[in-house]
């Protein structure tokens, strides 16, 4: 880790595959009058996470407070990647890291957590903001769709009807999962499968067309799977 202060904190890690978010999630609670509302958002950028952040603000200009979280790889999986979190004024350690941290507990990352907060009159206490961001951070990840990222490759794949049936049973067979599938005078399939399996759905093609395979292998890409 290479730093962590009251303001923020991150540090490097590394992964080959990780579960982030898909596209936005929301999600309020209540604790004695006061109002958390937790909105989580996609990123893959800090630029992206500071334009959510941003906007939220925009869009609760009179809450006393906006807290925040972000986990980013930056490059791509296998990357470095930054952590980030701000109490925005509330006691130090009671907001921004209960937020970060159960983010981290649901394994998510290039994803952003800001919750919004209207004072209803009450303090809370230290454990009582701790339980109210933690709970409140929850309850958006229950809200959101979850997606599982690896490195992957794209197959297109063109062939006559009559292999089709055999065909897609070996692609399953060996992993892969259709994206696609075009029918005109022949049939085009277009595959995703985890970046070095490939090569045994391969070999099985050239054989079943005899070495006139006509098939497309993309580069690696970070895509669901």
């Amino acid at each position: 880790m290479e730093g962590i202060d009251r303001t923020g904190a991150w540090y490097t890690f590394r992964m080959t595959s990780y579960t982030t978010i898909a596209g936005r999630a929301f999600a309020e609670i209540e604790e004695k009058k006061s109002r958390f509302i937790a909105g989580l958002a996609h990123v893959e950028t800090e630029d992206e996470a500071l334009a959510f952040l941003d906007e939220v603000r925009a869009a609760n200009r009179m809450a006393r407070h906006n807290v925040y979280a972000y986990v980013l790889r930056e490059g791509g999986a296998g990357a470095s990647g930054r952590v980030r979190y701000s109490d925005d004024g509330e006691p130090q350690k009671t907001a921004g890291l209960p937020t970060l941290e159960t983010l981290q507990h649901a394994g998510l990352t290039d994803v952003i957590a800001v919750v919004t907060r209207y004072f209803g009159g009450t303090l809370l206490g230290t454990g009582g903001l701790v339980r109210a961001y933690t709970q409140a951070t929850q309850a958006a990840i229950e809200a959101a769709e979850l997606v599982v990222v690896s490195r992957c490759v794209d197959i297109e794949v063109r062939l006559a009807y009559a292999k089709y049936d055999q065909f897609t049973r070996m692609a399953a067979d060996c992993g892969a999962k259709v994206l696609d599938t075009a029918f005109d005078d022949e049939v085009t399939l277009r595959l995703r499968m985890l970046d070095g399996t490939q090569d045994p759905l391969l070999l099985k093609l050239t054989e079943l067309e005899r070495g006139q395979e006509r098939v497309d292998v993309s580069e690696p890409v970070d895509a669901p799977f």
